[in-house]
């Protein structure tokens, strides 16, 4: 995180003012782990798995995006302090402790978030989910229909490229939607020593060390 805030200028914009205070950012994920660089800015949870009432992440990955996004570096001194360290967080779980899930589970999530955006202020929607089967390669799938549905609600929504690329038809699926943001990621290749802008993620266990870490319960 103190490479890619250096990439995007993030200094430039806190020194603004601007932390992303006042806005709720929704992450669809594995949950979310209450650790001490989010505080007391994890305005929401639901989950969709196993339904529990408190905070938790079984996995992981959840924890890791939530801090890209809104960690604040208290415990690395700042260090690795996500993009918008002043942002509410709201956590929807919808993968289990493999990180699996099922479309439903993401649909419900996104309706819940519909449903309560007002009620946390949300304005953002991350969705580190996809899906590479080739019956859902299509911009009618249901996951497409519902990303495109939280969008036309004047939600901002982000998706991720997936873990396939940079090959042809392997952005994963809502990330083809013609409407919502999908990010990928630039990478250094030692061949070229530059920077290639491929369709490929960074995988959370290559980055957890970089933001925060979750316990398994």
């Amino acid at each position: 995180m103190n490479q890619a805030r250096k990439e995007i200028n993030c200094e430039e914009v806190y020194s603004m003012g601007i932390t992303g205070r006042g806005v709720g950012v929704a992450v669809l994920d594995t949950g979310i782990y209450l650790h001490e660089d989010f505080k007391d800015r994890v305005a929401g949870f639901a989950d969709f798995v196993n339904h529990r009432q408190s905070p938790y992440d079984d996995n992981g990955h959840g924890t890791h995006i939530a801090a890209m996004i809104g960690g604040s570096g208290l415990s690395s001194e700042g260090t690795y302090r996500g993009v918008a360290p002043g942002c509410r967080l709201i956590s929807v779980k919808v993968l289990d402790h493999k990180g699996n899930g099922y479309a439903s589970d993401v649909l419900a999530g996104l309706k819940w978030i519909r449903e309560h955006r007002e009620e946390y202020g949300i304005r953002i929607v991350n969705i580190s989910v996809g899906s590479l089967s080739r019956k859902d390669m299509t911009e009618n799938s249901i996951l497409v229909r519902g990303v495109n549905a939280a969008w036309d609600d004047g939600l901002i929504v982000v998706v991720a490229a997936g873990n396939h690329g940079p090959g042809r038809m392997t952005i994963t699926t809502p990330g083809i939607s013609r409407k919502v943001i999908t990010v990928a990621v630039p990478m250094i290749t030692k061949r070229w020593r530059s920077w290639e802008a491929v369709w490929w993620i960074i995988p959370a266990e290559g980055l957890r060390w970089h933001a925060s870490a979750s316990r398994t319960l």
